[in-house]
């Protein structure tokens, strides 16, 4: 046994037989809200950087680490011609092109990442489902945009937020899912109370304040 083992490391360190290929490094794309960038890394190897469009005002792109799970691809439309599907918990967010370019670098969709359609055709035959993407913006942190009122029915990156302070300090118990429904109502309720607030069942502005969440955290 210790003959072959020799052996081995011998023709291995003359060349005669290929060394394993090393695993590939998986790619991990990174989306900048405010910079309306979306940069594609393999490793720590930045592969390229492309123009995106993100989220109007009233329907922001979600922030936080999500994994590209489902994709379709198809005849041109307003998803352009492919798209990249986001486990996003709160609803239906994902990457892909447009009918919009003249949309790209600005504020204008409905939370979805828009690309070029070359672009996207280009990035949808690089990553496979499974892929990380990092989805942050610029200073807001995880509330993803300056602070707004927010209120049952809500679904968003700012409710998540709240819902972790909110269970850190004990008012909530079930899982930051970003979904403002009935638990997170008696969630808020109670901080409200618990502040001295008026019992309006928002989360407003003196609301984040008792609850020591800005937008830098």
């Amino acid at each position: 046994m210790k003959a072959c083992a020799f052996l081995l490391a011998s023709i291995l360190l003359l060349g005669l037989l290929p060394l394993p290929a090393r695993a590939e490094a998986p790619y991990i794309i990174h989306v900048d809200v405010e910079q309306k960038h979306l940069t594609l890394f393999r490793g720590e190897e930045l592969v390229k950087q492309y123009l995106i469009a993100t989220g109007a005002w009233d329907t922001p792109t979600p922030v936080g680490i999500f994994t590209i799970t489902h994709r379709f691809s198809g005849r041109m439309c307003g998803f352009g011609t492919c798209f990249l599907g986001l486990n996003v918990p709160w609803g239906n967010y994902g990457i892909h092109g447009t009918n919009r370019p003249e949309s790209i670098g600005s504020n204008a969709s409905h939370g979805c990442i828009r690309m070029r359609v070359a672009d996207a055709e280009e990035l949808y035959a690089l990553v496979p489902n499974g892929t990380r993407v990092v989805i942050e913006n610029g200073p807001y942190g995880e509330l993803g945009s300056p602070l707004r009122v927010l209120r049952n029915g809500d679904r968003s990156s700012a409710v998540r937020a709240v819902q972790r302070k909110l269970r850190s300090l004990g008012y909530y118990q079930g899982w930051p899912d970003g979904v403002f429904g009935d638990g997170t109502q008696r969630a808020v309720d109670a901080a409200r109370k618990a502040y001295h607030l008026p019992p309006n069942g928002l989360v407003d502005w003196a609301l984040y304040h008792a609850l020591g969440l800005t937008l830098f955290e």
